[in-house]
């Protein structure tokens, strides 16, 4: 059996000598429905990342389209980070799992786009990286424990330089979900960044001062890790969020009506 470029990947061979996956298209907008199909093959497990689909051809003669249709098909997929396309004797479309920032900028998108309220934001992290805490300090590698110190270390420095940057707050509450070592939370929570630097602004417009206990919160945070104590980092990511909480509520409590509700 001839295998593809990606280890354990099928031919297109293999993907059509005995049954036919995809059927016919004749509505809509066809190379929508085409990547739907592909989409839903993936998810069935009847594609695997690594095999690599028939050919245009082929797949022109089983959906009964036009190969102009079937490659916008492909670059609907490509551009969804769900095949790559490779030149030359072995190559063609093949099957590949999305990355964490393909599917993060999805979600952050669709968040973006649905105008969030900082409270709102603030409220979804206190739910999400409450939850992080205990699988934070169960798993968390020394390799972790070296990048969270590292934020904290260039924020104290940012500090001592007489500015703070919301960005180091960004960053290590995206890296403290990686060290979770879920995949689907930390997928959550990067796909919060942008709300959540929003968020942080607005509490930093009412407290312009409160960067300097935030730093000293994830240090203490990383401390607690380190030392596997579940109910300190709990009490500190509690304080730490509250206090976010509390500033944006106040921003949103003395915003006009038609501004909140909008």
């Amino acid at each position: 059996m001839e295998l593809s470029d990606d280890v354990g990947g099928r031919s297109a061979d293999d993907l059509t000598t005995s049954v036919t996956l995809f059927t016919p298209v004749a509505s809509g907008r066809i190379s929508e429905l085409i990547a739907d199909q592909i989409r839903g093959l993936v998810r069935e497990g009847q594609l695997r990342p690594g095999d690599r689909l028939p050919s245009e051809r082929d797949l022109c003669q089983q959906f009964g389209v036009s190969r102009v249709t079937v490659r916008d098909a492909l670059r609907l997929l490509e551009g969804a980070g769900m095949i790559d396309t490779k030149v030359g004797a072995r190559g063609g479309a093949f099957v590949k799992m999305p990355t964490s920032a393909k599917i993060g900028e999805g979600i952050t998108d669709m968040l973006s786009m649905a105008a969030l309220h900082a409270d709102e934001v603030t409220e979804a992290r206190m739910v999400l990286e409450m939850g992080l805490v205990p699988l934070v300090c169960e798993r968390a590698t020394s390799t972790d424990l070296e990048e969270l110190n590292d934020i904290c270390d260039r924020a104290e420095a940012a500090l001592a330089a007489g500015h703070h940057d919301i960005n180091f707050s960004t960053e290590f509450h995206i890296r403290f979900a990686v060290a979770a070592h879920n995949r689907p939370l930390s997928f959550l929570v990067e796909s919060l960044q942008v709300p959540l630097r929003h968020s942080l602004e607005e509490a930093q417009a009412v407290a312009p001062r409160m960067g300097r206990p935030g730093v000293a919160e994830h240090r203490a945070l990383v401390e607690a890790v380190t030392a596997h104590d579940v109910e300190a980092a709990r009490g500190i990511m509690s304080r730490h969020l509250g206090r976010t909480a509390r500033r944006v509520r106040t921003k949103a409590s003395s915003a006009p009506e038609t501004n909140r509700a909008g």
